[in-house]
């Protein structure tokens, strides 16, 4: 009898189980508002977060037959409300639902289906994707108190010099239409509160800021007070956007009032010592860091602000005793490319973009150099040396580079096209933010950063900041200062919006003049573009021993053989159809073979030498 009521107890205990486990599991509501929207290779996916606390995880379904056979394809963290699911094809439709999943493993019903469709997108279209999905970096991940760009994406810290690239981003983010003129003047407003309330040193302020107090937060031991070049970054966006903006409009001129007041703060004329700028001063170390602003690098604009400060300003000389007082002029020919000032190669591409968010270098020279012409060419040498690729990286190509500084798989460096700054790391801003200085060759590299590496290089603010494919590396990291230059420059590209409006600025033209710029009318198109194509050039045997045999199925205009440091070795102006190159001479080891061809192609063809 006693072992009957057992029995009659278990099962009901089973039953209050299993009871239980449903009502556990039915107080998990299916996940609302599923949205899917299809681009060129992938489709996102966005919802409504469920209100319980429980919620653990969200599953993605998936079906590729019109929605008869779904499958698991991914459970994500339920601290995210949208999936991407990069496919790397067009016009393929699919169908998606998601279920919620609480902590004790509880799933929720179905959403409902959406569908969504890849379609091949236009360069245009392209374009404007990636502008949107970086504009995200700087307005759903700003920093919630203060508005301002986050350092990267997972601290509360915020950067000043990454906050006025975030500050172009915005009006960018306007003239798209991807937020209303509105939502743009309020997040300004908000930006103005904070840097108004924030840590200044003669009206400089630091590198790092925490995001909600506006303290100061050490970039490094003795850097913990002002950084001109980040505020010069800062100042250069906000006089951008003091422009932008409508003195008739109800509260604009407000905003261009506080921006003036903050401008004219820097005291420039402070960090001026002995005919340079120094680049930081803290007030428990004072000029401690000695590093002076000087030879050409990222700093152009600094020089460029501080002339021009209406309060605060330097003399005019100091353009050329201190900015061009260093290692400033070059002249050196990298793979026929003649660069006129900077480091032998160029340095990181970030030199190209940063100082030209703003100033537009088009039209115009200095003492030195048209600066257009030569970040053309500095972007074309740099490019020519991911072509020649000396150290067999994998995956570098006519397609696939831009060295820049950006996260790598060992830490962080300033790339640029030298062996020794150079460990195989490719960084989606150096070819993207170039767009005005080499559209053909960038918008190649965006499509193969986007269609071959989308899967693990494409995020919820565009492109991840780096990739290596020699350590099967890619970085989940995105950064202010990489992503700002991206979405700007492309603008550049395409309107020149924020070209036209800082250089509106009354203070600019003026200090350009005493600085000494000219308008200059030098033919931007005229650089020749270093690409592989196809011309029916044909090179033999290769490795070449002692003589390389060269056919083409056309004209040439010439060839040209360089060494691996980008030297000349050997030229000749229209060879015949066939000809022969003598290599004995030559060392052991890989060259670069540049043909013009008639119908105006520049082509190239790697050449080892092996005796």
């Amino acid at each position: 009898m006693n072992h009957m009521y057992s029995r009659f107890y278990f099962s009901l205990s089973c039953v209050w189980m299993l009871l239980s486990l449903q009502i556990a599991s039915a107080q998990v509501a299916a996940p609302t508002d599923l949205v899917a929207t299809g681009y060129d290779s992938h489709v996102e996916l966005q919802w409504a977060p469920n209100a319980e606390p429980t919620v653990r995880k969200y599953g993605i379904y998936v079906s590729e037959d019109n929605g008869e056979n779904f499958q698991l394809l991914k459970k994500i963290n339920s601290i995210s409300t949208s999936y991407i699911h990069f496919m790397g094809r067009q016009d393929a439709e699919w169908q998606y639902k998601i279920t919620a999943e609480d902590n004790q493993l509880n799933e929720s019903a179905f959403s409902s289906t959406v569908a969504a469709q890849t379609i091949e997108l236009s360069d245009e279209a392209l374009l404007e994707m990636v502008q949107a999905y970086t504009f995200r970096y700087f307005w759903d991940f700003a920093h919630p108190v203060s508005g301002m760009a986050r350092e990267r994406n997972t601290t509360s810290t915020v950067t000043s010099g990454g906050s006025g690239f975030g500050l172009m981003a915005i009006l960018v983010g306007i003239e798209r239409g991807f937020i209303s003129r509105g939502q743009g003047i309020t997040r300004l407003q908000k930006i103005l509160d904070f840097l108004e309330r924030a840590d200044r040193f003669h009206g400089v302020y630091p590198h790092w800021m925490n995001g909600a107090t506006g303290r100061t937060v050490p970039f490094s031991p003795l850097d913990d007070g002002a950084d001109l070049v980040e505020t010069a970054f800062l100042m250069q966006g906000l006089l951008t956007v003091r422009k932008y903006l409508d003195e008739t409009v109800p509260g604009e001129e407000d905003l261009q009032d506080r921006i003036t007041a903050l401008w004219e703060a820097v005291e420039w004329d402070w960090f001026y010592q002995n005919g340079v700028l120094l680049w930081h001063w803290s007030p428990n170390y004072d000029f401690a860091i000695n590093l002076p602003i000087r030879g050409y690098n990222e700093a152009l604009i600094i020089y460029l602000l501080a002339i021009a400060s209406p309060t605060h300003a330097i003399p005019a000389t100091a353009y050329d005793t201190g900015w061009a007082g260093g290692n400033y002029t070059n002249g050196t020919t990298f793979f026929g490319i003649t660069l006129d000032v900077g480091p032998l190669r160029g340095g990181p591409l970030f030199f190209a973009h940063y100082s030209f968010l703003g100033f537009d270098p088009r039209g115009k020279k200095d003492a030195y150099t048209n600066y257009f012409t030569h970040n053309k060419k500095h972007t074309l040498s740099n490019r020519a040396y991911c072509i020649l690729n000396t150290s067999n990286y994998v995956g570098y190509s006519e397609e696939c580079w831009g060295l820049t500084a950006s996260d790598n798989p060992f830490g962080y460096l300033a790339h640029e096209a030298s062996p020794n700054r150079d460990n195989g790391t490719i960084t989606p801003t150096a070819a993207l933010s170039s767009m005005p200085y080499t559209p053909t060759e960038s918008l190649a590299a965006l499509k193969h950063f986007y269609r071959e590496q989308g899967e693990r290089l494409w995020g919820v603010y565009g492109f991840y900041d780096a990739f290596n494919l020699t350590e099967n590396w890619f970085a989940t990291s995105y950064l202010a200062i990489d992503q700002g230059p991206i979405i700007g420059m492309i603008e550049n590209y395409r309107t020149g919006l924020l070209w036209d409006n800082f250089m509106q600025n009354e203070e600019v033209q003026p200090a350009l003049d005493v600085i000494g710029f000219v308008p200059d009318s030098t033919d931007i198109t005229s650089v020749e573009t270093l690409a592989v194509g196809s011309v029916g050039l044909r090179a033999f045997p290769n490795p070449a021993k002692d003589i390389l045999e060269v056919t083409s199925q056309q004209n040439l205009r010439y060839y040209r053989l360089y060494d691996t440091n980008g030297q000349l070795i050997q030229e000749q102006d229209f060879p015949p159809i066939s000809f022969k190159i003598l290599v004995t001479t030559l060392p052991d080891g890989l060259y670069l073979l540049q043909a013009r061809a008639g119908d105006g192609r520049l082509v190239t063809r790697k050449i080892i030498v092996q005796h």
